[in-house]
Order: structure tokens, then sequence, then C-alpha cells
């Protein structure tokens, strides 16, 4: 049973941007009501995803900001931030609001500029990424989240034997899926050689194991399964959304690399949709690093612990495997404004699973997961996604 249904999608190009939060917003906003065939006087609520705007550019209560910018002032306007969760989490919030009855029809996205455009540079910007992590603990030793997701990843690649070559493979096939993607932040084939040649940032990562620093805006109409019928968009079915934490600082951990929020927060979605991780046909997850969709696509059941390298070393999750893993090109590829990737992520399962995605489309999908992290995998929302016969 549905628990609440996609009508209508937006979604800006992602990579770097010399327009506004605001002016980002509406590019994705107008795009997604006009799919839905909602106005803006039809929306009851905006659920409004944003981590970092108030560290890079001095802005704040940016929620009746935005929703005056696109003509929805005086609406109830929430801005949400959950680090790299930030917009899943806002999504969350408007399942559950229109499934309640609280709210009709939300529209719930985000926005996020991390790029120089904001004045800030690499380190400037790697400083505010931090800020996710512990302030006593992880803060102070100058850990970061390359470094963080390098410790995670080698406790994985020690437990289970995953390669380099595995990483690098990841992130060959998630450039080819973002060279088919017209909105990815970069698009073209790579070799496992340039992964490998190009400079170390944390070890074992790469430069090319890494997402970039991206300016973007995803926004998505949600309603009711039986409101869906009242507008024009073509509907796909919320079917289940997990939510979980685990434990910060990250050394106080039960176990380094099984990422437990995922798995707790993956369990609650399948069981809510009724479903297995073995019935998706596709997944979105949150590759910030190739080591994080190592982890991801184990947490959330696609591969057993230690299956994920090999797998990916045998083409099983390209766009033509069993098992297609972030046909967008995931963060790696498309990019990571971070408060845009969550609703991101359900612009991707919404336009695979209507069959419009392109020359990336997965064939014949119908049931799809997504799932979205944010800081050193504190916080994961997954949300299973499906279509409609």
């Amino acid at each position: 049973m549905a628990r609440a249904s996609v009508i209508g999608t937006g979604m800006t190009t992602f990579g770097v941007h010399d327009r506004t939060l605001a002016e980002l917003f509406a590019e994705a906003v107008f795009p997604a009501l006009d799919d839905a065939g909602v106005g803006t006087t039809e929306v009851d609520a905006l659920y409004f995803g944003n981590a970092m705007g108030g560290q890079t550019e001095n802005e704040t209560h940016l929620a009746p900001k935005l929703a005056s910018h696109v003509g929805m002032a005086g609406i109830p306007a929430q801005r949400f931030e959950d680090a790299c969760a930030t917009s899943a989490n806002a999504f969350k919030h408007a399942v559950q609001a229109v499934e309640s009855g609280v709210h009709d029809v939300v529209l719930v996205g985000g926005a996020e500029r991390c790029t120089p455009e904001t004045g800030l540079d690499t380190a400037a910007m790697t400083r505010v990424f931090a800020s996710a992590a512990h302030r006593q603990v992880e803060q102070p030793t100058g850990l970061t989240f390359p470094g963080a997701f390098a410790l995670l990843t080698k406790r994985h690649m020690y437990e289970h034997g995953t390669t380099e070559e595995q990483l690098a493979e990841i992130a060959v096939k998630n450039h080819y899926h973002g060279s088919l993607n017209p909105r990815a932040h970069f698009g073209r084939d790579i070799s496992v050689e340039e992964v490998l040649d190009s400079p170390v940032v944390a070890d074992p990562f790469h430069l090319m194991d890494c997402c970039p620093f991206s300016d973007g805006a995803s926004a998505v109409v949600v309603v009711s399964e039986d409101a869906a019928e009242s507008f024009d968009g073509d509907p796909v079915d919320v079917t289940g959304i997990g939510h979980a934490t685990d434990v910060v600082p990250m050394a106080d951990k039960a176990h380094p690399s099984t990422t437990q929020s995922a798995r707790d927060a993956a369990a609650e979605a399948y069981d809510q949709a009724d479903t297995t991780a073995d019935a998706m046909d596709f997944a979105e997850v949150h590759d910030c690093f190739t080591g994080a969709e190592v982890m991801a696509t184990e947490a959330i059941g696609l591969f057993e612990d230690g299956g994920a390298g090999p797998a990916v070393a045998e083409g099983r999750t390209r766009l033509d495997g069993d098992i297609p893993v972030n046909p967008s090109g995931g963060l790696k590829a498309k990019g990571h404004p971070i408060g845009a990737t969550g609703t991101a992520q359900v612009v991707e399962l919404t336009e695979q699973l209507r069959g419009e995605a392109g020359d990336r489309q997965v064939a014949d999908a119908q049931r799809a997961v997504a799932h979205n992290l944010g800081g050193g995998a504190a916080t994961t929302v997954v949300t299973v996604m499906e279509g409609r016969a």
C-alpha cells in the first residue's frame, strides 16, 4: 500500500552555478509543479532542505525566504538540516504529513551551493563539511570526511578483501552512467588506470574515488495516494521509508564498516513496503566515496557482506547488469549539492519508474530503493518506491 505518491519532479543541472540559492531552487520548483499539474495556490506546505547555507553564505531562515521567492508566501514552510541526508529527511516528513492527513500537497526539495562561487575555496568548504563531525572528539584531530570514510573502507578491505581496483571500478561505472545523464556534474568515460593514477586524498581513496563539491537544487511534489488522481502528474508511489541513526563519534560504533543505521533504515523501509532487497530493480545509493557505495549496497541488502566489490568488478551494478546501482551517475558523477541530494535521488527513482530516464533507463523497472546518509553514516534514510502498472 502506498504511503504517499510523487506526482511531479524538477531538478537543475548539478555543477558550478553563479545563481543564488533562491534562483536555483526556483529552477527546480517550477518544473516540478508543471510536471504535477499543481498551481502554487494548491501547495499546502514547503519542506526545504539546506545543510550549509548558514556557514557558507550567511543565509538562515531560508524556508520562508524561498517560499516567498516562488510565490508561496503564507504557507507553512520549514527548513531541514541533517548533513548530507537533509532533503531525504524533509521528504520523509512530507510523506508522513500527507499520509496522516495534515496536508494534501507538499512541495519538498533542497538546494545548496558548495563550489567556489560561494566565495569559499576547497579548504574552507572542507572545513564547513567537517562541522558534521563530533566537535570535541573528531574535529580537533583534523578528521575530514574523506578521512572518515577512508577509515571505514580500510576496515572493510581488511575484513573482506575489497581492493582498490574494485573501488576504481565503481568510479568508472558511475562516470559512465553520468555520461548518459544531461544534468550530471561529470559525464565522461574514465578508466580504472585513471582512477588509480589520480592523487591520493586519503588512503585508499584517490581523487577520482571522491565525489565533487556541486551547486544545484531538486524538488518533488508529494501528495496522498488518493489525491494523486486529482492532478495531471503521473504518480509513483512511496511504499516504504525508513530513518535510523548510529553512534557519534565514529570511534564508538559497534562495528566500523557495517553502517548500522543503513541496515536499520532499510529493514524499516522494506517492512513497510512488504518487500525485500531481492525485489528491487535498481538502487540509488549515497556514494560520496567509492567505498561508501560498497558499504551501502551491502547494508541495504543488495549483496552479502563482502560481496559488493566482486559484484562491481563483474559488471553486475552497471546499467545492463542484474542490479544497476546509481544509474544517475550517483554523487560521484551526478554531483553532490548537499541539501539537494536526497530529493535528487527521489527524482531519479520517479523518472526511472515512469520510464522517462532516456539513455540511462533501467529496463522494465518497477521497484527501486534510495539510500541517503548524513555525516559519518550517523544518519540514513532509505526509501522504497514503486511504479504503477
